[in-house]
């Protein structure tokens, strides 16, 4: 697994309550960083305080395209995975220069390559709002009305604390399933820069075939840098270089945005999930890894066009197939049916104020998790998109719902189109980044073909969708005859949009007119109709029902629990440490020696070949410089990215993937064998220094005066 985050929608934050417990693991949890397990730290002798707490949390970094980052030089320079850039690689890449596979070096500022509608945030305030939000939605709001309720007091909170002026972003951010709710304010980053990634073959060495294995010798690194007003930002919070890296037994942190987890899910979710919600998926992932691969290998053209999407896809692909099967171990569902027993039990005898408002909840989770099942495959295909697969029909509908959003209150509107979220919406709408007109066509066939397969070639809706065409002559129609892969069309459209909103007008209609946002409008009716029954009799009743178990869940174990992960900052700690696999000792760290006996193993071919100045350099090379190392800190998709810091909070490592045996960490965590996995930070110098030549930017990274 490298840990890529796959796409994932706001609403599906669940807690991470049935799993702590006395007896836990003393290194489980992704921790809020106001609220630390400090009994379970003081075991490992160390207890950070307020400064080193905020030192590292500024230091951080979230990059919105899914990722982890942080700050690593007074000049604004962030050290992320090359997985976490290669979007942003694949979309500054030409013909000519292919930069996810080759890889980039600047050679100075100058030559730093500008990003492509790529936002970074650093968290800078945390206030609790549960009281806020929970007095405009009191107990017993029919569900409807609560989720309107809820929004409007949501936007009108994210708008008060938001401030585009200074590039102040506003997140409410729900937790515990509604147990509490948090605001969250960033300092917003738009101008990044390209500084340094190495080539994907030794990013990524091993390959989908030894992708979730360890041991590993991947240099899964990337190197951005943070400008405004055309200037490199001077940070006051920034990770400095651990001279001597870490080793065996050492407590080390690890600071970054975990995805999703699902540990607080009832039974009932486990098996909707089991029986249901991975296997629709899997198919999914399955049918978009054929096409994309089967069109890719027809030409290096194609395969560079493609090559970050089906990354990704293949990810996701094998990350479900191992969640699979942890949902299918007895072992694992036996552990949650005794935790929601333990849990049911307590609701049912003690008589306080929460156990009673949480009678009835797990039932109420059940009845709503049947009708996800029955909602989920069109809602997959209609308001998820994935009947619409292509970036123009995205753009296209974020066009169409404007128009109708915009003129609306604040508090009335979708979520995505709150007055808070706007100027980060308008960045990633008006991106510059490269569309292929081919890649579109043969996405979008595919996406109508899944849309007539799932709602049936005789749907009214589909005959509307398809015009009496192929799904192929449709894609083509639509794709060649449309306008929203122009940016400045784009932007004339959505300043149109937003002055008629303004001035309290509905937009012309004539101003509306381009095939693809039609098809939008078209599709947009019953799309929201089912994210409206999908939010009233779904989400909200988990919602209200999660919350009512958190808060019973407190009363009985107290309030030393951790919150499911949201792609909010956390903080995570464990051990450097091997494990066993199959009888055998696996060692904690590899090494530059290891990674070239795998290669030649594997006789230095396909996914085991190493690039070519690695071959050349191999005599420079200190072998036996440790390459990536495992540990025991509470990691999931999301983390990619995060800096590894021991005590003193300084970086010993890079994370960037988990073995197999991590992957039941969606719903369980595990301290046997599951494991996170780093670039260790002295192969990181040692690369850059003996093999690319990079100087100045080891030095910058150690601190070198010049």
């Amino acid at each position: 697994m490298t840990t890529r985050l796959p796409a994932f929608t706001a609403g599906a934050a669940l807690l991470g309550l049935f799993m702590f417990t006395d007896s836990a693991p003393a290194d489980e949890g992704m921790w809020l960083f106001n609220n630390l397990p400090h009994a379970q730290l003081k075991k490992h002798n160390f207890e950070p305080d307020v400064k080193w707490l905020d030192h590292v949390r500024l230091s951080s970094v979230r990059f919105n395209s899914g990722g982890s980052g942080s700050f690593v030089s007074p000049d604004g320079l962030v050290m992320t995975n090359h997985h976490v850039g290669a979007g942003d690689l694949e979309k500054v890449s030409t013909p000519e220069k292919n930069y996810l596979r080759d890889g980039f070096m600047a050679k100075n500022r100058k030559e730093e390559i500008p990003c492509k509608g790529l936002e970074l945030n650093v968290l800078i305030g945390i206030k609790v709002v549960t009281d806020e939000i929970e007095k405009a939605v009191p107990a017993g709001t029919p569900a409807a009305d609560a989720v309107k309720a809820r929004q409007k007091k949501i936007a009108e909170i994210e708008k008060a604390a938001a401030d585009p002026e200074k590039n102040i972003r506003a997140d409410v951010v729900t937790l515990f399933a509604g147990g509490q709710y948090h605001l969250y304010t960033f300092k917003k980053y738009t101008d990044i820069r390209i500084v340094f990634a190495p080539e994907k073959q030794i990013a990524f060495f091993g390959g989908d075939a030894d992708n979730f294995e360890y041991p590993r010798y991947d240099l899964d690194m990337c190197f951005f840098r943070v400008y405004e007003k055309g200037e490199p930002i001077k940070c006051e919070h920034y990770l400095t270089w651990s001279p001597n890296g870490s080793k065996a037994g050492d407590l080390v942190f690890v600071s970054g945005h975990p995805g999703r987890t699902t540990r607080a899910n009832t039974v009932d979710e486990l098996k909707y999930l089991r029986d249901t919600g991975y296997p629709y998926l899997l198919n999914r992932l399955n049918r978009l890894e054929v096409l994309l691969n089967s069109w890719g290998v027809r030409s290096e053209q194609n395969m560079q066009r493609a090559e970050e999407e089906l990354f990704s896809i293949q990810n996701s692909r094998k990350a479900r197939i191992g969640g699979l099967a942890g949902l299918m171990d007895p072992a694992l569902l036996g552990r949650k049916i005794a935790d929601q027993k333990r849990l049911e039990a307590y609701i049912a005898k003690a008589e306080t104020p929460e156990t009673k408002a949480a009678a009835g909840a797990i039932e109420t989770i059940g009845k709503a998790e049947k009708v996800r099942a029955e909602l989920i495959k069109e809602m997959t295909v209609l308001e998820n998109g994935s009947g619409f697969n292509s970036h123009s029909f995205g753009i296209a509908r974020t066009l169409a719902r404007a128009a109708e959003e915009l003129p609306k209150p604040n508090g009335e509107r979708l979520r995505e189109f709150g007055e808070a979220r706007i100027p980060s919406l308008k960045q990633q709408l008006l991106s510059d980044e490269p569309i292929f007109e081919d890649l579109e066509i043969l996405k979008l066939a595919d996406g109508l073909q899944f849309l007539a397969i799932t709602l049936g070639p005789d749907s009214d809706l589909v005959k509307k969708v398809l015009a009496g065409k192929s799904p192929r002559e449709r894609a083509y129609e639509l794709i060649s005859g449309t306008k929203v892969r122009d940016p400045k069309f784009r932007e004339k459209l959505f300043d149109a949009i937003t002055a008629a909103a303004k001035d309290g007008k509905p937009v012309d209609p004539a101003v509306l007119k381009d095939p693809m946002i039609e098809l939008a409008q078209l599709v947009d009716p019953a799309s929201r109709a089912l994210r409206k029954r999908f939010e009233n009799e779904v989400d909200e009743p988990k919602r209200q029902a999660h919350s009512a178990l958190a808060k019973a869940k407190f009363a009985m174990d107290g309030d030393k629990v951790y919150p499911d992960a949201t792609f909010t900052l956390r903080l995570a700690f464990g051990t450097v440490k091997g494990y066993k696999e199959d009888g055998k000792e696996v060692p904690p760290y590899t090494t530059f020696d290891g990674l070239y006996k795998r290669s030649a193993e594997q006789g230095n071919k396909g996914a085991f070949e190493l690039p070519k100045r690695w071959v050349e350099r191999k005599s420079k090379l200190d072998l036996a410089t440790p390459f990536n190392f495992v540990c025991t800190a509470d990691i999931i998709g999301g983390n990619s990215g995060s800096p590894v810091v021991n005590r003193e909070g300084q970086v010993v490592g890079l994370i960037f993937d988990g073995n197999i045996q991590s992957l039941v960490l969606d719903f369980i965590y595990d301290s046997e064998t599951a494991r996170a996995v780093s670039v260790d930070s002295r192969a990181i110098i040692e690369s850059l220094r003996k093999v690319y030549d990079a100087n100045d930017l080891a030095d910058e990274l150690t601190g070198k005066k010049k």
